[in-house]
């Protein structure tokens, strides 16, 4: 069964920094790409970032170009998502998500995570 775990999310001031986690299991590591999204109220889920985790390559939506980091321990099965400059309009539901392929739509993705609440105060 395959399962995603995130965590590390919580309240942070403007400006401030937090690193989103996410736990993988039930399927070969390697063999897939984990993506981050979010969603904030009233609003779609949108792609910001995935890795490819059988050779480590990053893409990144222009909006979180320079504030994001996506990495990945393939040891630990874990991706994290480092955010620093942390914006009131990064406030949202943060979700990870698997796939074969990647990218940065919903529905490219097979498998999702239940999500960890970020929430920025001004």
């Amino acid at each position: 069964e395959v399962q995603l775990v995130e965590s590390g999310g919580g309240l942070v001031q403007a400006g401030g920094s937090l690193r989103l986690s996410c736990a993988a299991s039930g399927f070969i590591f390697d063999d897939y790409a984990i993506g981050w999204f979010r969603q904030a109220p009233g609003k779609e889920r949108e792609g910001l970032s995935y890795i490819s985790l059988s050779h480590g390559t990053a893409y990144y939506r222009e909006f979180v170009k320079g504030r994001f980091t996506i990495s990945s321990d393939n040891a630990k099965n874990t991706v994290y998502l480092q955010m620093n400059s942390l914006k009131a309009e990064d406030t949202a539901v943060y979700y990870c998500a698997a796939d074969r392929h990647g990218g940065f739509k919903t529905y490219e993705f097979d498998y999702w995570g239940q999500g960890t609440q970020v929430t920025v105060s001004s």
